[in-house]
């Protein structure tokens, strides 16, 4: 079983997705990047636009009733690993240890976006 949720601060996605699945205890998010409630790319650097991609994911979370501390998961998509310093600082803001499992990688994002994060939580009982 699977509940789809469309978080009321997040854009409704274009593509035929949901930006947030819960299955029983766990909660999906797709991955979120630096869109503000209109679809508009917010910020031209990786700082600027982490932040905007973490508050995406935190209200993803937060509409199917958890937060950034029930997350056991992150996957994070830069699309130069010459920003993951920037990326990490900005990280260090949201996520306190023990961190998440963690795993970024180098993708081909979209013309303009720098990052792409999605996680994955556990809801409590």
């Amino acid at each position: 079983m699977r509940d789809a949720i469309q978080p009321p601060d997040v854009a409704t996605p274009k593509a035929p997705y949901s930006p947030v699945v819960v299955s029983g205890d766990h909660v999906f998010t797709a991955g979120q990047v630096p869109f503000d409630l209109n679809g508009e790319l917010v910020g031209s650097d990786i700082a600027s636009q982490t932040l905007r991609a973490l508050e995406n994911v935190r209200a993803s979370l937060a509409a199917a009733g958890c937060g950034l501390d029930d997350v056991v998961k992150v996957n994070a998509y830069l699309a130069d690993l010459a920003d993951f310093e920037g990326y990490n600082a900005v990280y260090r803001e949201f996520f306190a240890a023990p961190y998440p499992a963690r795993t970024t990688v180098q993708a081909g994002l979209a013309p303009g976006l720098l990052v792409e994060i999605e996680a994955v939580a556990r809801r409590q009982a």
